[in-house]
C-alpha cells in the first residue's frame, strides 16, 4: 500500500549534490584566483596592480568556501521527535523505519538522545559520545532504555545509531531522525535545544491521542520558537487505534484535538496560519504501522495479526503525513540548509568580480604608462642615434680643423727656434778643450742645452694654447654628449682633465740629427787661397772644390753654384806652367809698382796673417765650433720640422680621438640601457595584458558561477 513513487527526499539530495558541485568549482576558482592576485600583487615591477588586502580577501574568500564546502558535506535533513513519556516517539520513528531499531514498549523507555541516519555498509552499529567505537545495534537496549539505566549515560547524551541504506529506503537521502527523551523527564529543556535543535527542519510532536497537549509539552515548543524563527512542526495524535472503543465519539474527539492544536500552532506559536495548520495534524497508530510493515517484510499478509477496526485508513493517514513530511522537510531543508550559503556564494563572487575589476582597472591603466614610457624611450633611442651620429661628423671635423692648426703652430715656433739658434747657442756656457776627449763632450752637453732650450720655447709658445684648445674641446664633447647620456652614466662622466693628463712632447731628435757633425777648428786664415774659395763660392763647395772630388752635380744643387765649383777646380787644378805664369805676371807687377810697395803690401800680408796666428786661441776656436754647430743644427732641423709639427699633431688627435672614444663608449651604455628598458616594458606590457585576459576570464568565470547559482535558487529555493 505504500506509494512507488520515488521519495520527494531525493530533492534534498540532488539540490545537495547541485550545490555542492558549484561550491567546489567555486573553491576551485577561488582557489586559482587567489594564486593570481597573489602573483599580481608580488610582482613589484607592475606597479600597484594588485595590492596585499585584495590578496587577503582572496584568501579569506578561499578559507570562507572551503569551510562551507566542508559543512555542505556534513548537510542532512534532520528531524527531531518530541513528546511526552510513553507517547510512542520510539515507535513511530520504528514504523517510518519499517524495522524494531529502537527501544520501545510501555514506559519510560528512551534515557537519551537517539539518533538515526544511515550507512552505506551493510553491518548496523552505534556510537556514544565518549568513544567512536562501534558497538552492536543490539547493545542499545543496554545504553538507552531507562529500564537499564546506564550510568554512563545520561537524559542529555546521545548515541548515533548508524543502520544500513540498504535496509531502510528512507534514510538513504541524507534524513536523520532524532529520538528524545520524555519533555516531563528533565528541566534541561535549554540545554536540549541548544545542543539538538537548532539544525534540526522538522519537529514532530508526538502527542498521545487518549490526552490533550500538555503544558510541559507546549513550554517546550514556546522554547524552542524564541530560538528559531517559527519552526516547521507537525503533531501526530498516536495511538489512534483506541478510539474504535468508542467510535460514537471518533469524530468529535478529533474535532477537539484539531480545534486545540490549530489553536497551538497558529495562535500560540504563530508558527503557520489558520489555513495551514490543519495539514501539519495527523492521527495515526504507530503500533500498528510497524507491525504492519514488518509483517509485509516477512512475506506475510500487512493486514495479519489482532488490527483494530479502521486501520486502513490510519494506515493511508500515516503514509499521508510521511508523504507530506518528506515534502516539507526536502523544501524546507533545502532552503534552511542552502539558502544562506549561496547567498554567500553570490557575496563572494561579488567580492571576486571587484578585486578582477580592480585588477583589469589598474592593469589597463599601467599598461597605458609602459606603452607612453616605451614611446619615450624609443624616441629618446632615435634621437640619441640622430645626434650621436651628426655630432661625431663635428666632432671630426673639430678635430681635423684642431690639429692642423696645432700643426701650424709648432712649424712656426720650430721654425723660429732655428732662427733663433744662433742666441741658444751663445747663451752655452761650459768649459772648452780642443783635446778630443774634453770637445766630444763638450759637443754632448751643447747638443743637450740647445735641445732643452728648443723644446722649452716650444713648450712655452705652443703647449699652453694647444693644452687650451684640446680642454675646450674635450669640455664641448662632453657637454654635447651629456644631454645624450642616462643618469646613472651621467655621475660617471668628469669634467675634462688633458691638462694633467695629458701633455704635448717635442721629439727633436737633436743629438741623431747632429750625429754626423764635424767641426773644423784648425787655423784658418782669412785671406789665405781656401778662405778666399770658401767666401767666394760657399763653405761646402769650397769643401768639394778643394778636396778635388767629383765636380759632376750633386742632388739639390743649382746650375750657378755647380758652375762656380768648375771654376775654382781649375784654378786650383792647373799645371805648373799656369804657376809659371802666375810668376811672369808677378814680375810684371814688380817691374810696374816698384819692389817696396810689393815688400810692403808682403809685410802687411804677413803681419795679418801673424796677428791672426796669434789671436786663433780657445775662445776662437769655441766660436768657431758654435758657428759651425749652428749651420749644422739649422740645416738638420729645417728638415724635420714637417716630421715634428706632424707628431704633434697626431698627439693632439689621438688624446682627443680617444676622448671621443671613451665618451661614444658611454653612449653605446646609454644606448643599450635605453634597449635594455625598452625590452623590459615590452616584457612588462605583454605581462600586464596577460593580467588583464586572466582577470577578465576570472571575472567571466565568476559571471558563468553566479549564473549556476541564480539557476539552483530559481530551480530549489524560489
Amino acid at each position: 500500500m505504500d506509494a512507488e513513487d520515488p521519495s520527494p527526499l531525493r530533492r534534498f539530495v540532488v539540490a545537495k549534490r547541485s550545490i555542492t558541485s558549484i561550491f567546489d568549482q567555486l573553491l576551485d576558482f577561488v582557489k586559482d584566483g587567489s594564486a593570481f592576485v597573489d602573483e599580481a600583487w608580488r610582482g613589484d615591477d607592475l606597479g600597484q596592480v594588485a595590492v596585499e588586502e585584495q590578496s587577503l580577501e582572496m584568501q579569506s574568500c578561499a578559507t570562507k568556501l572551503s569551510t562551507i564546502r566542508e559543512v555542505l558535506l556534513r548537510r542532512h535533513m534532520k528531524v527531531a521527535f518530541f513528546g511526552r513519556t510513553s507517547n510512542g516517539k520510539s515507535t513511530v520513528i520504528n514504523a517510518m523505519l519499517r524495522d524494531r531499531v529502537l527501544p520501545s514498549g510501555i514506559g519510560h523507555t528512551t534515557n537519551c538522545f537517539l539518533r538515526v541516519e544511515g550507512t552505506d555498509g551493510d553491518e548496523a552499529y552505534l556510537t556514544t559520545e565518549a568513544s567512536n567505537e562501534r558497538r552492536s545495534v543490539a547493545t542499545v537496549n543496554q545504553l538507552a532504555h531507562a529500564l537499564h539505566m546506564d550510568p554512563t549515560l545520561d537524559s542529555g547524551s546521545l548515541v548515533k545509531v548508524f543502520w544500513p541504506k540498504s535496509r531502510c529506503a528512507l534514510l538513504r537521502d541524507d534524513l536523520v531522525l532524532m529520538d528524545s527523551p520524555g519533555t516531563d523527564v528533565t528541566l534541561e529543556l535549554d540545554s536540549w535545544i541548544d545542543k539538538f535543535c537548532l539544525d534540526a527542519d522538522v519537529f514532530v510532536l508526538v502527542g498521545n491521542a487518549e490526552s490533550t497537549l500538555m503544558n510541559t509539552e507546549k513550554l517546550f515548543f514556546h522554547k524552542v520558537s524564541e530560538r528559531i524563527s517559527k519552526p516547521n512542526i507537525f503533531i501526530l495524535h498516536n495511538r489512534w487505534d483506541a478510539s474504535v472503543t468508542e467510535p460514537e465519539y471518533i469524530e468529535e474527539v478529533r474535532k477537539q484535538h484539531l480545534d486545540r492544536c490549530v489553536s497551538f500552532l497558529a495562535e500560540e506559536l504563530r508558527v503557520v496560519g489558520l489555513d495551514e495548520a490543519p495539514g501539519r495534524i495527523f492521527f495515526v497508530s504507530a503500533k500498528e504501522v510497524l507491525s504492519s510493515r514488518m509483517q509485509r517484510a516477512q512475506g506475510m499478509p500487512e493486514t495479519g495479526g489482532a488490527l483494530a477496526e479502521g486501520f486502513h485508513d490510519r494506515l493511508r493517514e500515516f503514509q499521508r503525513f510521511e508523504r507530506t513530511f518528506e515534502e516539507f522537510i526536502s523544501q524546507s531543508a533545502v532552503k534552511t540548509k542552502f539558502e544562506q550559503h549561496t547567498v554567500r556564494a553570490w557575496q563572494i563572487t561579488e567580492a571576486i568580480k571587484a578585486v578582477m575589476d580592480a585588477i583589469n582597472i589598474a592593469s589597463a591603466d599601467r599598461k597605458i604608462f609602459c606603452l607612453e614610457e616605451r614611446e619615450e624611450q624609443r624616441d629618446r633611442l632615435d634621437f640619441v642615434r640622430g645626434q650621436i651620429n651628426r655630432l661625431t661628423d663635428n666632432v671630426k671635423e673639430r678635430i681635423k680643423s684642431l690639429t692642423e692648426d696645432v700643426s701650424a703652430k709648432v712649424t712656426s715656433a720650430l721654425s723660429d727656434q732655428i732662427r733663433s739658434l744662433p742666441v741658444l747657442v751663445e747663451e752655452f756656457r761650459a768649459d772648452f778643450n780642443p783635446t778630443q776627449e774634453t770637445l766630444q763632450l763638450y759637443k754632448t752637453k751643447l747638443l743637450q742645452h740647445v735641445e732643452e732650450r728648443m723644446v722649452g720655447g716650444l713648450c712655452h709658445r705652443c703647449s699652453v694654447s694647444v693644452l687650451r684648445d684640446i680642454t675646450d674641446a674635450q669640455r664641448h664633447m662632453i657637454d654635447s654628449v651629456r644631454p645624450l647620456l642616462s643618469l646613472s652614466v651621467q655621475e660617471q662622466l668628469s669634467a675634462p682633465s688633458s691638462s694633467s693628463s695629458f701633455e704635448l712632447t717635442y721629439d727633436l731628435g737633436l743629438a741623431a740629427l747632429c750625429a754626423d757633425f764635424q767641426e773644423n777648428i784648425e787655423f784658418q786664415f782669412s785671406l789665405g787661397w781656401t778662405a778666399l774659395v770658401a767666401r767666394f763660392i760657399g763653405a761646402a763647395n769650397a769643401k768639394r772644390a778643394l778636396s778635388g772630388s767629383d765636380p759632376r752635380p750633386q742632388a739639390g744643387s743649382t746650375l750657378k753654384d755647380e758652375m762656380v765649383v768648375s771654376i775654382a777646380t781649375g784654378l786650383v787644378s792647373v799645371t805648373s806652367r799656369a804657376s809659371m805664369t802666375v810668376l811672369v805676371i808677378g814680375g810684371v807687377v814688380w817691374r810696374s809698382v816698384g819692389w817696396r810697395l810689393i815688400a810692403l803690401s808682403l809685410s802687411l800680408y804677413g803681419l795679418i796673417y801673424l796677428y791672426e796666428k796669434l789671436t786663433w786661441t780657445d775662445a776662437s776656436r769655441e766660436r768657431a765650433l758654435k758657428q759651425q754647430f749652428v749651420e749644422h743644427a739649422a740645416r738638420r732641423l729645417r728638415t724635420v720640422i714637417p716630421t715634428t709639427s706632424s707628431a704633434c699633431s697626431q698627439q693632439v688627435y689621438k688624446e682627443l680621438s680617444s676622448t671621443f672614444s671613451r665618451l661614444t663608449q658611454r653612449v653605446d651604455l646609454s644606448e643599450a640601457e635605453l634597449e635594455g628598458n625598452i625590452r623590459q616594458l615590452s616584457f612588462r606590457i605583454q605581462r600586464l595584458e596577460n593580467i588583464q585576459r586572466r582577470s577578465k576570464a576570472f571575472r567571466n568565470r565568476a559571471t558563468e558561477l553566479e549564473t549556476r547559482l541564480e539557476a539552483f535558487s530559481v530551480q530549489y529555493l524560489q
